[in-house]
């Protein structure tokens, strides 16, 4: 029984750390307050859950640019033949606060002189 128990409280000690970790990964605990354009060509896409990352190509460095989640990308117009590799994109959003790490998250996107908004809310 008490093996039950202390395999049970484990569980949720667990489960509550992890929960921590993910939410301050996909919320934007992990990024700068202030605004960061970032432009460049893209070299690799994953569209999927929990959100997508685009590789771009910005001079001789390769930075992830993370998107939004599927339903998000496709309210804002982005489809699989936009964000493909080989085509130019500014993404506008937050940088990583974590020093030397090349990695974003977009609020808006560029493409071809469009906007593509991800999340309207934060818009200024």
């Amino acid at each position: 029984m008490h093996s039950i128990a202390r395999g049970s409280c484990l569980a949720l000690v667990l489960g509550a750390l992890l929960s921590q970790a993910v939410w301050a990964h996909h919320g934007w605990a992990w990024a700068t307050d202030d605004e960061f354009e970032l432009s460049g060509v893209i070299i690799d896409v994953r569209l999927g859950n929990p959100h997508g990352e685009l590789t771009l190509e910005v001079g001789a460095e390769h930075w992830i640019v993370e998107v939004g989640q599927p339903w998000r990308n496709t309210r804002a117009g982005l489809t699989e033949e936009l964000l493909r590799p080989g085509q130019a994109i500014t993404a506008h959003g937050h940088r990583s606060a974590r020093e030397g790490e090349k990695r974003m998250k977009a609020e808006r996107l560029v493409i071809d002189g469009n906007n593509h908004v991800l999340y309207p809310d934060r818009e200024s």
